[in-house]
Order: C-alpha cells, then structure tokens, then sequence
C-alpha cells in the first residue's frame, strides 16, 4: 500500500481512533492489570502479564491470570510481604519456556526493587533519557538481575544494546506511560512522557509497518525498532505510541488488507 506521508497519517490516524478503545481489552493481555486499581498492584501484574505476552493470545491470558491468582489477587501485598517459603506456592508454574524458577526470581527482585530502588517507576525515570527510554531497559535489566539468580532466567528480560526490539518491555511501558485517554492505557508513570515510548515492534506491527512503507530493515531487532521510532515520531512526536494500535488492529484483525 503506497499512501503519501499526509494520507498515510490520515490512514493510520483513523485505525487508531478504531482500535485505542476500551473494547481492545477484551482480547489483550493488557486486561489482567486492567483487574487492579493500586498503582503498584497495576504495575506488577502489567510486568508480569508482559514478561509472559508471546505465545497464543488464550494461553497468555489464561496463565496471566493464574500468575495473580497465585498472589492471592495482591501483587504488591505478596511482592513485598512473601517469604522463601510462600514461594512454594508458585512451584509448577510454566509458561512456555518461562517455569517456576523464573517466577520465583521475578518475585525476589521485584521486592529487591520496591524495597532498595523505589519501585519500577523509579528505575526507567532514573536511566530515561531525553528521547528514548531504551537505554533505561538496559541499565532496569541490570539492576533486576543484581540478585544471585540462574542464568536461563536473564532471557526472560530483553536488552536493546544487544539488539533486542524488547517488545515485551516497550508494551509494558505503553501501559504505564501513555495517557489513560480512552480507558486502554493507564498513565500512571506522570514522570515520563508518552514521547520517549518505543512501539512493541513484532511480526504483526512489523509486517505492517513494512507494506506501509515505514520500514524497511527485515529482522524485527534494535535497529528496526529504532527506524520504525523515527518515522512514528514524524507523524506525532508526542504520542508516537498510539500507533501501536493501528499496526497491530492492522496485522491481527484485518489480515486480508495485510
């Protein structure tokens, strides 16, 4: 599909408005965050929902789910509180390749984070920088692995400077960061701005972008992510994210035009 730059904004402007509704819940992960309304519960089930988003769209759900049942439906109350031997609890759980040792590390360093850094928050505005919150991924993926832990667990947390899209933890923070305008999105990060977001770059948004003419490299790695960023923010610097929507409506739901 080859569109002008004005009437492709036009095009993608519109999906956008179809698709950023409270109706794209229903068949998104981001609905298990949207079950809390404490700020902290809201961001540890979005982070843990995020860290498990790939896969069948049923299974995510449905073990994202058993991921906050498992916490007793109180995931900071659990995160904060829990001793090693409440970890049995979570003994069995799989998701893919992410397994019950994975989980109970997440557990140990998310309280390492909200008891010795101030929270999640804290960490990406601390490393945020004036246009991208990329290299903040990095420097979060080391202070989460600062506990002993197993080596297999660090592929569950993507790194952009070893080239990583990081899809996972740029829809995670889609979540956060980016206004709570149409009830999708929280915005509950008030200390970052939605225009350092990087689009969750996959085979459906990647797909899409590239036929429409905003992408060109082929592998859905750092590079791409960082192109695909740059002509985003061409259309809307402010909330270059929003697109997100109409990539994704584009590549799931409308397979056909794609």
């Amino acid at each position: 599909m080859k569109l002008s730059r004005t009437a492709l904004k036009e095009f993608l402007d519109e999906k956008v408005k179809e698709y950023n509704t409270p109706k794209f819940i229903e068949s998104d992960p981001i609905q298990i965050p949207h079950l809390f309304q404490k700020k902290e519960d809201i961001e540890i089930a979005g982070f843990l929902t995020a860290t498990i988003a790939w896969g069948n769209r049923k299974s995510i759900l449905k073990n994202a789910e058993k991921l906050v049942r498992l916490m007793d439906m109180s995931p900071n109350d659990f995160i904060i509180n829990h001793e090693e031997r409440d970890l049995e609890d979570l003994e069995g759980f799989v998701h893919r390749t992410f397994n019950s040792t994975d989980l109970k590390y997440f557990v140990r360093s998310l309280k390492n984070i909200y008891i010795h850094h101030g929270g999640l928050e804290n960490i990406f505005e601390k490393y945020s920088q004036h246009h991208t919150l990329q290299p903040a991924i990095h420097h979060f993926k080391n202070v989460f692995f600062e506990l002993p832990h197993e080596k297999r667990t660090e592929k569950h947390v993507s790194d952009p400077l070893k080239n990583s899209a990081a899809k996972r933890i740029n829809m995670f923070l889609r979540w956060m960061v980016r206004k709570n305008n149409t009830g999708v999105d929280f915005g509950i990060w008030k200390n970052l701005s939605p225009s350092l977001l990087s689009c969750p770059l996959d085979v459906h948004s990647g797909n899409v972008a590239r036929k429409l003419g905003l992408l060109k490299r082929k592998m859905n790695d750092a590079k791409a992510l960082s192109e695909l960023d740059n002509n985003l923010r061409k259309m809307d610097k402010e909330d270059p994210v929003k697109y997100d929507y109409a990539l994704f409506g584009l590549g799931v739901f409308e397979k056909g035009l794609f």
